[in-house]
């Protein structure tokens, strides 16, 4: 089997493996926002990094049932929200419906997006670079599509073996906290396909931020800054997180990287 029938197989494999997940994404902390003070973190996140919408376009990548791309319509952007999977999208137009809320939605693979050179004043990611199959080929798609001065931005983690003493220790005691109280599994997790995909795709080991500002460099972005500062975001998050998953976030490194096309 070639290289391409490869990527495609797995590709096939990440939009199922989301597409059986949208029933119950927006049941878990970190998909879906349960509390206003991990919503007002995520505005102030954008703020920061894009400033307000202003009727600007900006592109929702992996927008699975439209959590971002509602915040960024509130923030003022004429907003796109594009994913692979059927069902998300399906979901994602429901709750556009419900709220009244102008979002085009559209299926297409964030590597290769089919919209318009230059189209968007900024692009925005949350937890889609790990899953990236060839991420070289999705920052030169995310560059070609942003406008001059536009500006990328995204938000990840390295889910990878930790990297710090501190972290560890963490993630030492979540998997004693987990043998000690297992808790409910999160909703529609299979850790079995997630696992297998995890081991295919090009952050295999974890998507770390130094990499991925590398390779965005590399891709010809400028003034690439990481921004660790989601403390408002994790707060809000762990309200509704059993202990064990608390301490395994904590144990991770989560990061926002904003980058700028000249």
């Amino acid at each position: 089997m070639d290289k391409a029938s490869l990527n495609w197989s797995l590709k096939d494999d990440i939009r199922d493996y989301w597409s059986r997940r949208s029933e119950t994404f927006d049941l878990s902390p970190g998909h879906e926002i349960f509390n206003e003070e991990e919503r007002n973190g995520w505005l102030a996140l954008f703020r920061r990094h894009l400033g307000e919408g202003a009727g600007r376009p900006v592109l929702d990548l992996a927008s699975g049932t439209g959590v971002i791309s509602h915040l960024l319509h509130d923030l003022g952007f004429e907003v796109t929200g594009l994913d692979f999977s059927d069902a998300m999208l399906a979901r994602a137009r429901a709750k556009a419906g419900q709220r009244k809320a102008r979002i085009r939605f559209i299926a297409g693979d964030a590597e290769q997006t089919l919209e318009a050179d230059e189209a968007y004043d900024a692009v925005v990611t949350r937890h889609l670079v790990w899953t990236l199959v060839n991420p070289p080929e999705a920052f030169a798609e995310w560059f070609r599509v942003l406008k001059p001065g536009g500006t990328l931005l995204i938000v990840d983690a390295d889910t990878g073996a930790p990297r710090t003493f501190k972290a560890r220790a963490l993630r030492s005691i979540a998997k004693l906290v987990a043998k000690i109280s297992p808790g409910p599994s999160r909703p529609g997790m299979d850790m079995e396909t997630h696992n297998r995909i995890l081991r295919q795709v090009y952050f295999s080991a974890g998507a770390r931020a130094d990499r991925i500002v590398d390779l965005l460099q590399a891709t010809g972005f400028r003034d690439v800054v990481i921004d660790r500062n989601l403390s408002t975001i994790h707060r809000g998050q762990w309200r509704n997180m059993p202990l064990r998953q608390q301490l395994e976030r904590a144990s991770q490194d989560r990061y926002a990287i904003q980058a700028r096309k000249p």
